[in-house]
């Protein structure tokens, strides 16, 4: 299951990125390209998030469409489903503008107590 190894890279960015701090949620951009199955991503970020900066944060994603830009018609579509052809023409002259992504889009940290003088 190539979750595993998903999880384990955002687990990776998200630490590099919290600076010490305890990560509460992260946040994913996941393209329906992908075939990532989120719930078994986040199973995988549980156990690999244990005893590090990540251990007990949300992992929250946004499924992005496969999107197609037609070279005969020049449009750009949505797909609902394989195979990757134009939903407007028909036709399968068509380039991937969208549904690849896989991108940490953003963690929340803890911060520390607030200083009182």
């Amino acid at each position: 299951m190539h979750e595993f190894s998903i999880a384990s890279a955002v687990v990776a960015t998200a630490v590099k990125h919290a600076d010490g701090r305890r990560v509460t949620v992260v946040s994913l951009r996941l393209g329906a390209l992908r075939q990532v199955v989120p719930d078994a991503l986040a199973f995988a970020f549980e156990i690999c998030a244990r005893e590090t900066l990540c251990e007990g944060a949300r992992l929250e994603w946004e499924e992005l469409p496969a999107r197609v830009r037609c070279a005969p018609c020049d449009r750009v579509s949505t797909l609902a489903r394989l195979p990757l052809r134009c939903p407007a023409c028909g036709g399968g002259d068509v380039a991937v503008v969208g549904g690849e992504e896989l991108e940490v889009e953003s963690i929340e940290v803890e911060e520390g107590a607030a200083c009182t003088v």
